[in-house]
Order: C-alpha cells, then sequence, then structure tokens
C-alpha cells in the first residue's frame, strides 16, 4: 500500500504468481501484517467501506440481501470479521497463503462459526459458486493479476453473484498514464481508467467510484467501485 515504484516487467507468467505467493508466504499473519506497516488505517478504512457499502443493502433501500458475502484476498480476514460479519450472516474467504488461512478462524474469533469456507486458491485459479453471492469484496489483491487474468475474474465474479447482488473492488491507484510494478512484491498499481476497463470488458456496470477519504498522504490514492 506504501507508494512505491518499480520497473514495468511482464516476465513469465509463472514467475509474476509464483514471486507474489513467495512474498506474501514471508509476511506476518497479523493485521500490520496484512496492511504492510500500516495497521492504524484499519479503522478508518472499515468505516469508509461500511459508508460506501450501507445504500446498497436493502435495510438502506437498495438491492443487497445480506446473506452471503465473499471476501477476496481475505488475508487472515480483517474485513470478513470487521466489515462482513456484523452485516451478513454466512462469509466465505479466499485466500491464496495457507498460513494466513490457517490462522483465520483463530484471528476471527467465535463468530467464525458464520464462517462457511476458507478457499485456499490464487484469485487467478478461483471460480466462485454462479449465483451464490450477495457480495463480493475484493481489496489490495487485484494488483496481483494480470490484466487477462483479471477480466476472467471479473466475468467468473459477475457469474457468481446472485440476481439483486454487487460486487465491490477497493484498491489502490496510481495517476499516471498508466500501470506501475512493483518487483518487491511481484504486483500492478492500475490506473483508475485501466481498473474500469477490465470491469466492463467483463460485463460489468460500475454504479459508482468514490475515493476513500482520510488516509495518509503518503499512500496511494484508494478508490472503491460498486459493480453489477
Amino acid at each position: 500500500m506504501e507508494n512505491k515504484k518499480g520497473d514495468v516487467s511482464d516476465g513469465a507468467q509463472e514467475k509474476f504468481y509464483s514471486d507474489a505467493k513467495e512474498y506474501w508466504a514471508a509476511v506476518t499473519p497479523t493485521v500490520d501484517g496484512m496492511l504492510g506497516g500500516f495497521a492504524k488505517i484499519s479503522p478508518t478504512d472499515i468505516n469508509g467501506s461500511k459508508s460506501f457499502l450501507r445504500p446498497y443493502l436493502k435495510i438502506s433501500g437498495g438491492s443487497v440481501t445480506p446473506k452471503c458475502a465473499l471476501d477476496c484476498g481475505a488475508g487472515i480476514g480483517r474485513i470478513t470479521k470487521r466489515l462482513l460479519l456484523p452485516i451478513f450472516e454466512t462469509v466465505d474467504m479466499v485466500e491464496q497463503d495457507k498460513h494466513f488461512c490457517d490462522n483465520a478462524r483463530a484471528f476471527i474469533g467465535p463468530e467464525s462459526s458464520r464462517v462457511t469456507n476458507v478457499f485456499c486458491s490464487g484469485l487467478q485459479d478461483f471460480v466462485p459458486a454462479e449465483g451464490n453471492y450477495d457480495l463480493i469484496w475484493s481489496q489490495w489483491v487485484l494488483g496481483h493479476l494480470k490484466d487477462e487474468d483479471l477480466v476472467r475474474f471479473f466475468q467468473r465474479c459477475r457469474a457468481g453473484l446472485t440476481e439483486s447482488g454487487i460486487m465491490v473492488v477497493k484498491e489502490n491507484t496510481v495517476e499516471a498514464e498508466e500501470k506501475t510494478f512493483d518487483d518487491s512484491d511481484s504486483s500492478y498499481t492500475r490506473t483508475r481508467a485501466e481498473l474500469s476497463d477490465c470491469m466492463l470488458k467483463a460485463g460489468f456496470k460500475i454504479l459508482a467510484s468514490q475515493k476513500q477519504k482520510d488516509f495518509p498522504k503518503d499512500l496511494y490514492p484508494v478508490y472503491m467501485f460498486a459493480l453489477q
């Protein structure tokens, strides 16, 4: 999440994904580890996400039934615990790192009984069950997907939503002409236009986008997108 720039390099597809997997395998399974040393921003992040999501929930006049949600790139379950479980009846998590998956239920605590599945998988390989989720939440993970894999992932997520469900994407963005590459964790930071293009290519309609407020100025601008 810290504003870092590296050389843009495609490299081998396998190396791109294996380098990211290796990076996260060395990260401690804590909130500070999940947020790259920026644990202090977690409350601000969660509050911003709640405010963005609220109008889409049925209780607020929206279409989303608070029944079943999916947390993508879930880590140890920070978003599952603090955003999704307080709203939704059940939550599934998908996370590629095994030691994050193994620590998730302990971190979440008693409410982890409402976490139905913890899928240990990279998003490039993950296939959500069709028509299953009222909300799919994806945050700070899509930079680890190549463009073509990102479009395919969005397509699978679109198929995984219920008829009235939505997907929310929350990501760092770069204010440049094109995405930058960070070779320390093997990830891209895309422009808003590039992210939007991938969403539209997948068949999504962008209902709204909004900048997260009150983050430190030395972080990338973070934007939320509601998709249907």
